[in-house]
């Protein structure tokens, strides 16, 4: 297939399996967690929940320029179907947005949701490609200047970037225009320090599929090394039989790997 042929399957198979989890589980669209118009997320409950359940916050990806919450929930599928709960994080993706502002809004909406929902029993992140990076940038938020520091508990980071300086060169920054002072303080390579100090207890998933490119393995396995050396609890999972795209499709099917070790981590397995 061609690369837009590509790209338009990938948003099928995530709004098939999104509009899935909508059927299957009771949901709370559109939950204002800012004053932006972008700034809402999509909350999947399992039906009949009770308190005390795990939450997932799920970020997206798609180079920080496509994709939003509405093809976000497909993790819902099986995860609801074991008592934990799905929230699909809308942010601004570029040209409305540029880096220093969607990182805010995600660490902004982990607040939102942490504040929200007191009474979860557990807090975990996962974010595929741009939604990784984002991911490890909240991992590595100095909470000091938030009104609450949230707990989280698990992280899988699928197929990310890690080193914002890469894309400086690329087309993926025209709509971006980031500088080089803006790609060092957003990446997490840079930022290893602040994630010890901030999230030392989180039990960090990096995973990559096969037949990612070299450039999405290598960053993968770079960062994993900086966690690893610093003595952080981070393992890597090399996953086989998957692309860039099919790594993070799968997660709809509950026999899943990467499925299977995300609901292991919360004690749902």
């Amino acid at each position: 297939m061609s690369a837009d042929d590509v790209i338009k399957a990938h948003v099928a198979a995530l709004r098939e399996g999104t509009e899935r989890a909508r059927s299957a589980a009771q949901t709370l669209l559109n939950v204002p967690y800012g004053e932006g118009d972008g700034e809402k997320l999509d909350v999947y409950v399992p039906t009949g929940s009770s308190i005390d359940l795990p939450l997932v916050i799920y970020l997206h990806g798609g180079y920080w320029q496509f994709l939003s919450k509405e093809e976000s929930g497909f993790m819902a599928v099986p995860l609801a179907q074991k008592g934990v709960v799905v929230v699909a994080v809308g942010y601004d993706t570029a040209p409305k947005g540029d880096m220093d502002l969607m990182v805010s809004q995600v660490r902004r909406s982990v607040v939102s949701v942490v504040q929200q929902y007191s009474h979860i029993s557990g807090l975990f992140l996962c974010g595929h490609s741009a939604g990784a990076h984002l991911v490890a940038m909240v991992l590595s938020t100095d909470w000091s200047q938030y009104s609450v520091a949230p707990q989280i508990k698990g992280a899988f980071l699928v197929s990310g970037i890690y080193d914002l300086l890469p894309v400086l060169s690329t087309y993926v920054n025209e709509p971006l225009k980031m500088t080089e002072e803006v790609a060092v303080r957003n990446s997490p390579s840079q930022l290893v320090p602040q994630l010890k100090e901030s999230s030392a207890g989180c039990e960090i998933v990096i995973a990559v599929a096969q037949n990612d490119s070299p450039d999405f393995r290598k960053q993968s396995e770079d960062y994993f090394k900086a966690l690893e050396s610093s003595g952080l609890k981070v393992t890597f999972q090399d996953v086989p039989n998957t692309d860039h795209f099919s790594i993070i499709e799968k997660f709809v099917e509950g026999d899943y790997h990467l499925t299977q070790l995300l609901l292991k981590m919360m004690g749902k397995s």
